[in-house]
């Protein structure tokens, strides 16, 4: 085993979900929290971690991995600031929802040495609750875990191959694909959800006022499409604005078919377009999605 110690910077939903799942199944290692003094003291009440501390250069010391899993622009500034004194030896991962932003700090920060020393990553699971106090040993079973590689960036190579091993182990399932091409579909099956459910909640606030009781009225149909509506805007803010423009276009897009929808609702174009949309569920049923695996 040549991880012996990991740290995670960020040890709320997905860090703290992340430190229970390794003790769930077995991690022999310590787990090394790092995040505000608050929040360690729920982490390490919960199990998750050995010990804590809110300096993030304290933290990484001894560890062959760290794992940032704080907001994306957080994860930005932090390869900056960790990326020049982490030994040779230690990989450096992350959980961030975007990857190209990522990626392209951790070239400029590691120059040739990038493929060794950092691995992009992306667990597409979460809740609409955040913190450790949500945190769940089981939030990553059955969910793909995207990882992003650099140019000729193996999992087969030494810490990088035992990462991805605990990351089957936790019940994810890795899939891989370009940074790019990783930020143009999450903005279209994560990023536009998000923004919809936003959207469709302030509207009916605005329409109906804060104290309705909408959401037992409308039953099962408008408690699912509001309930990531309750997702922080903190995390979001970093996601729109380090993916904006893929997240533009998409949304440009959804607008378009709501106006033509809103424009033939007396039309046969309607059901035209409930006819496209059962598409979807047909594909889904039959392709299962994507096809996660390993390249090189």
């Amino acid at each position: 085993m040549a991880i012996r110690q990991i740290t995670i910077i960020g040890t709320g939903l997905i860090g703290g979900s992340l430190a229970l799942a390794l003790r769930k199944h077995k991690f022999p290692g310590r787990i090394v929290g790092c995040d505000r003094d608050a929040t360690l003291e729920k982490a390490r009440r919960r199990g998750a971690i050995d010990d804590a501390t809110s300096n993030p250069a304290d933290a990484v010391r001894g560890s062959q991995l760290v794992v940032l899993a704080t907001p994306v622009l957080a994860i930005v500034d932090l390869i900056d600031r960790l990326g020049p004194v982490l030994p040779a030896r230690t990989l450096l991962t992350d959980v961030g929802s975007t990857k190209s932003v990522v990626i392209e700090r951790a070239v400029k920060v590691f120059g040739s040495n990038a493929g060794k020393r950092f691995l992009a990553g992306h667990p597409m699971a979460g809740k609409e609750s955040s913190g450790v106090d949500y945190a769940d040993a089981d939030l990553f079973q059955n969910a793909i875990w995207f990882i992003t590689p650099l140019p000729g960036q193996s999992l087969n190579d030494s810490l990088l191959a035992e990462y991805a091993s605990w990351i089957d182990r936790i019940g994810a399932r890795i899939a891989m694909l370009p940074a790019e091409e990783h930020d143009r579909l999450c903005a279209w099956i994560s990023h536009v959800p998000q923004m919809i459910s936003t959207a469709l909640a302030a509207a009916l606030v605005e329409e109906f006022g804060a104290e309705a009781p909408l959401l037992a009225a409308g039953g099962r149909a408008l408690q699912e499409m509001t309930r990531i509506s309750a997702s922080p805007y903190s995390m979001w803010r970093d996601i729109a604005i380090s993916n904006q423009n893929n997240l533009e276009k998409a949304l440009w897009k959804v607008e378009q078919r709501l106006a033509h929808i809103r424009e033939n609702l007396s039309t046969r174009e309607l059901a035209d377009e409930f006819e496209r949309a059962h598409q979807l569920r047909k594909i889904t049923t039959t392709k299962k999605g994507l096809h996660p695996g390993r390249k090189g």
